[in-house]
């Protein structure tokens, strides 16, 4: 039978990611709850999937599912993986970040080592086949730079190609100060590739630059042991899409042109150039998305996780301290105008 399957959240990650991703696996997982505290909006995106409405995460767990997805905002992320794993649900997609900071990374890693819950990160670019297969093949000892360069524009344009999307009314707009907008902008975006950046650069010891870039994006340079790394993303604009990675080596270079978000259009393209010249892996049919619920449906079947729990976590700290010394760039810029 198919696993039934609990939506955390009924908004763009919801319908535009997994949704159309758990169609393509409708053999093994069946949507049959879907949960949003907009109940208008929960009860739009249920209705095509003959799935329950509910308004909060205890209807949800009362009415019984094998498997949740996370796709509340990120600073109930850790309560609902909680909440989850109290309630014995035996597998997890929560969307990154896995917490917000480190008190509630410890109640994270708590609750899942005690349930013994099934624990995968919506984190696509980590379970991309082309990432996984250069990422395989650099040998190079370093010292690295490192630049993740992202340039998009809105979202909705790809949530608008990957489904028909149902949309709650806009709230109104918030501003942010530099700090709070460059720490969104680490956990929010640049996470994505922190994973990628961290197997280059496990520690992070300074932050030389941090300044938000409008309309919306950052400007960070860091460094550490084993090399430097440049963050650089912009979005809102109308601009050709452009996600690469770039990883240059003491004698090799790594280029990894990774999709758009929400879209369902293949793997990245990966090229590795060094002594013994260039390889190239991808474009690839199956993508981050998929992998990573192929990948949960593995580890509920009894195989190994690529990423056990310790990987997650030791991730997540990798963004938190980035995250923390940004904003103490930001506060040193301050004091020396």
């Amino acid at each position: 039978m198919a696993l039934r399957v609990g939506l955390l959240g009924a908004g763009a990650v919801a319908q535009a990611i997994h949704l159309p991703t758990l169609a393509r696996l409708a053999d093994r997982v069946r949507v049959t709850q879907v949960m949003d505290v907009d109940t208008a909006l929960a009860a739009a995106v249920a209705a095509p999937l003959g799935a329950t409405v509910t308004g909060s995460v205890p209807e949800l767990l009362a009415g019984g599912i094998d498997v949740a997805v996370i796709c509340s905002p990120d600073r109930f992320h850790a309560d609902h993986v909680e909440a989850l794993c109290a309630a014995g649900v035996r597998g997890i997609l929560a969307e990154k970040p896995l917490a917000t900071s480190r008190a509630e990374a410890e109640r994270v890693a708590a609750a899942v080592t005690a349930s013994g819950a099934a624990l995968v990160l919506g984190a696509m670019h980590t379970f991309d086949p082309a990432w996984l297969a250069a990422s395989a093949a650099f040998a190079d000892p370093g010292p690295f730079h490192v630049r993740s360069a992202i340039y998009l524009p809105a979202n909705a344009r790809f949530e608008d190609m990957a489904t028909t999307m149902v949309r709650p009314a806009p709230g109104a707009p918030r501003r942010t100060s530099e700090a709070e907008a460059l720490r969104a902008g680490v956990l929010g975006l640049a996470i994505h590739d922190l994973p990628l950046v961290r197997r280059f650069l496990p520690r992070i010891d300074r932050v030389e630059v941090a300044a938000r870039v409008e309309p919306w994006g950052y400007v960070i340079t860091a460094s550490g042991p084993d090399g430097t790394v440049e963050l650089l993303a912009r979005t809102g604009g109308t601009w050709q899409p452009d996600w690469t990675l770039t990883v240059w080596g003491r004698q090799t270079e790594l280029e990894v042109a990774f999709p758009p978000s929400y879209v369902h259009a293949g793997s990245a393209v990966a090229t590795l150039q060094g002594p013994d010249g260039v390889t190239t892996w991808g474009p690839y049919a199956a993508d981050g998305y998929l992998a990573e619920w192929e990948e949960l449906l593995a580890v509920l079947g009894g195989a190994r996780p690529r990423q056990p729990l310790d990987v997650l976590l030791d991730d997540l700290d990798h963004a938190l301290t980035l995250a923390d010394l940004a904003v103490d760039a930001v506060d040193r810029a301050w004091e020396a105008a």
